[in-house]
């Protein structure tokens, strides 16, 4: 395994870190408990130092998952965890004001629920599960990320950018008082290497990168046909003729590049370590299987640059989650 350094945070992160979203069982249907935890320990035993849980997975379920593995391991092994929105609104609309979604109160009170979940006196990253620029410099929302620093329960502060926004917090990191971001980036959205990366090396911030995989569209195994359980949020985001759309160009990838789909996962996540101001990405990884193929692909090898290069024009401006 190779380890980046998270920004100006010094920590030592893995290149694959853990995404544990869809061990929550919110969203995400089929993880089992027992399979979740022994994903978990085998990730560790690859080299994994980084996993990125929030208390809004599952209500907790996720975090208390990770704390019970992380206690059991002599290892170091880094957590970052997520507060939600007071007004529960995902993403942030623009003109609600930081008072309606993260007040102080708000987020101290939160951090220690999931301090409490994890079963930890600190957390590594503490970030806010959504973000807008408009709240820099207003309400109290840093006060109470500042009192968590000063009292050693969170070590150092970052946000979850809206989807497919990343524009949305380059005030903030002009600021200074962020320390790591945490933005959608994948092969179709190339959006985050315009303003946001080339932001995060000037002011060195750590970048954690989600949805790398497009929620599955990237992993080469989607079809037209493919069929998600009741109440798995994928049924929305492939819904209609998207599973087409994504199979689609997901071919026109495979034979730009002369790869099969068995390689497309392995590409995926390799396109995105390609980029230098990238620390760690975050794939959802509910089996050991899953584990044992990601955590492979962290070896400090990104892809080529002339298939970096290809894989510009393959940029999709979409966003599925609406």
């Amino acid at each position: 395994m190779n380890y980046r350094t998270l920004g100006k945070t010094g920590l030592q992160v893995s290149e694959i870190g853990y995404g544990a979203w869809g061990i929550g069982k919110s969203g995400w249907l089929g993880a089992e408990d027992q399979e979740s935890l022994k994903a978990l320990h085998r990730s560790i035993d690859l080299g994994l130092t980084f996993i990125d849980t929030a208390l809004g997975y599952g209500n907790g379920h996720s975090e208390s998952l990770v704390g019970q593995v992380v206690r059991e391991r002599s290892e170091t092994i880094y957590v970052a965890s997520k507060i939600p929105p007071k007004n529960g609104q995902w993403p942030a609309r623009a003109g609600v004001p930081s008072s309606e979604t993260f007040t102080a109160e708000h987020v101290i009170s939160s951090t220690e629920q999931s301090l409490r979940n994890l079963g930890m006196d600190t957390l590594d990253v503490q970030q806010f599960h959504v973000w807008s620029d408009e709240w820099v410099g207003q309400g109290d929302w840093l006060e109470g990320v500042q009192k968590l620093k000063e009292q050693g329960k969170i070590r150092f502060f970052g946000v979850s950018i809206n989807d497919h926004q990343p524009a949305n917090a380059i005030k903030l990191i002009e600021t200074g008082v962020v320390d790591t971001v945490q933005v959608i980036y994948n092969m179709f959205d190339q959006s985050p290497e315009d303003e946001l990366l080339p932001a995060c090396l000037k002011h060195n911030v750590g970048v954690i990168v989600r949805v790398a995989l497009d929620e599955g569209g990237l992993t080469g195994t989607l079809t037209p046909e493919t069929t998600f359980e009741d109440g798995d949020f994928r049924n929305r985001y492939f819904n209609g003729d998207r599973k087409q759309q994504v199979v689609d160009r997901v071919n026109k990838i495979t034979q730009d590049l002369n790869i099969s789909n068995t390689e497309m996962a392995e590409t995926a996540l390799r396109y995105v370590l390609s980029h230098p101001a990238v620390s760690t990405v975050i794939p959802g990884m509910r089996t050991v299987r899953n584990v044992e193929r990601n955590m492979a692909v962290g070896d400090g090898k990104g892809l080529p640059d002339d298939l970096v290069a290809k894989l510009k024009k393959h940029r999709w401006v979409r966003n599925f989650y609406q």
